[in-house]
């Protein structure tokens, strides 16, 4: 089964994010605007994971999760992947708690579980908008939307989740684990 850990934002945040781009969607040839309910921050790509890893995989998740605080986030900056230029990813960026050392302890905590095929590129926190099969120029569309700063939120689970790979690609949420309230002092 094909899996990925992420931290979901709430609806509300994901409605400004729908509100920015909407003038957008259909507007540029070759861009595929994947359905909202796929949206999502990857926090660590594992690949195909055989079933029998699923147990050990979700406690060494779990562990790795609570050694973490809650993250004071907000999405801010859009852009893509390899570059606005030659794009064929348009993602929306995140700002606010570092996330990469929530990412490294999810990633290593699924390669000791025996996922593999765990995705070692280096973490740059975003959410995936739209793709495209060939390199796009994406320029006009990221400075279209430079003015856009979302409202802050707390991310305060992780998730982890099914991939269903297709032309209508559809997700399941396998487990959820708490990250550790945030300490005020």
């Amino acid at each position: 089964m094909r899996l990925f850990a992420a931290l979901v934002p709430p609806d509300e945040v994901l409605d400004e994010i729908s509100r920015a781009i909407a003038p957008y969607v259909g507007q540029v040839p070759g861009l595929r605007w994947p359905d909202r309910t796929t949206w999502h921050i990857t926090l660590g790509f594992f690949g195909e994971v055989p079933e029998e890893v699923l147990p050990e995989l979700e406690v060494r998740l779990a562990r790795a999760v609570r050694r973490h605080s809650a993250l004071d986030l907000a999405f801010e900056g859009f852009g893509a992947f390899s570059s606005a230029s030659r794009g064929r990813v348009f993602w929306i960026g995140v700002t606010g708690d570092s996330m990469t050392r929530l990412a490294d302890s999810v990633k290593a905590g699924a390669r000791r579980a025996g996922a593999t095929q765990t995705d070692e590129k280096r973490f740059h926190p975003h959410l995936t908008l739209a793709r495209a099969k060939t390199e796009t120029d994406l320029r006009p569309l990221v400075e279209s939307l430079s003015g856009f700063s979302g409202s802050p939120w707390r991310a305060e689970h992780v998730r982890l989740v099914r991939s269903y790979p297709g032309p209508h690609v559809r997700y399941e949420s396998l487990a959820e684990w708490a990250l550790a309230p945030v300490e005020r002092s």
